[in-house]
């Protein structure tokens, strides 16, 4: 299974998707993986941190694949800090850089993807290298929304959060990030 996510998430298909999901691809991302999703949840799936594409697996499926199966719900941040926990485990390991650079991004983003401001942090410093200049650029634009906000506005009403007048002004803006 482990590497059937991988070969999934990185075949020609999937990739046009990544950042242009579309409802029928977060319902077959649901059908298909949804249970995988609550295995890793509840830790079934942790052996699979003992090399670097068992890491990578499983921070797909706990940091990308919610943001697409529970779009616009509290539901698709539940299992964020699990995946940047996943993460750092594969960095202190060292298998981040067994990974090829197109794979190593995705371990990142559970950083990129943090309301904790020192994790935007080292996402910056993770993307900083030879081949994650596009990711870089992400980072820095990430960084600086909860920089300036402390938090992801876009998130707000799926979290149940109300929004200060600032978030509201910068969501209503040309430049609004919304996820």
């Amino acid at each position: 299974m482990l590497q059937q996510i991988i070969d999934f998430w990185f075949s020609d298909a999937t990739r046009k998707l990544w950042f242009k999901s579309t409802p029928e691809f977060d319902q077959e991302l649901y059908e298909r993986y949804q249970d995988t999703w609550e295995r890793a949840r509840r830790g079934e799936l942790d052996h699979w941190m003992q090399t670097a594409e068992g890491c990578l697996a499983l921070v797909i499926i706990l940091d990308q694949f919610p943001l697409n199966m529970f779009r616009g719900s509290a539901q698709g941040f539940a299992s964020e800090a699990q995946s940047r926990d996943v993460a750092a485990v594969a960095i202190e390991q060292g298998f981040d850089k067994a990974l090829p650079t197109e794979q190593r991004s995705f371990l990142y983003m559970p950083y990129m993807h943090s309301e904790i401001l020192e994790d935007q942090e080292l996402a910056l410093q993770l993307f900083d290298q030879p081949g994650l200049e596009s990711n870089l650029r992400f980072a820095n634009h990430h960084h600086a929304i909860i920089e300036k906000y402390g938090r992801f506005p876009h998130r707000n009403a799926a979290l149940g959060r109300s929004s200060t007048d600032a978030e509201i002004e910068y969501l209503n803006s040309k430049e609004a990030f919304t996820g």
